[in-house]
């Protein structure tokens, strides 16, 4: 994976062309870029996505964020109960012990 702006690319090497292919994950829009050499990988990533953030800005419309910061949660009925209750017990909001929970989890992930 590669990082810029805020933006990560998940990279693939097609071993049939042998060419390095690069699409922008954490997008809904299609930002993508490829090279036959490695070393030179990292700077079609950047221009590709520079030219995504330059296009829109000239279309004059906001560039895709890499994410919000916002989640739709789907529970159980049970299981929300308890979360609830849990959150009166420790006097915190249901989202901090989410919040928590996920931290807790994938802590050292990155």
């Amino acid at each position: 994976m590669m990082k810029y702006k805020g933006y990560t690319a998940v990279v693939e090497f097609d071993e049939e062309v042998k060419i390095f292919r690069g699409e922008v994950a954490d997008t809904k829009d299609v930002i993508t870029f490829e090279s036959s050499d490695a070393n030179k990988l990292e700077k079609e990533f950047h221009k590709s996505l520079d030219e995504y953030l330059k296009f829109c800005t000239e279309m004059k419309r906001e560039a895709e964020k890499p994410f919000s910061g916002k989640l739709l949660l789907r529970l159980d009925a049970e299981l929300h109960r308890k979360l609830y209750i849990k959150s009166l017990q420790d006097s915190a909001s249901i989202n901090q012990l989410i919040v928590n929970a996920v931290r807790e989890k994938i802590e050292n992930y990155e």
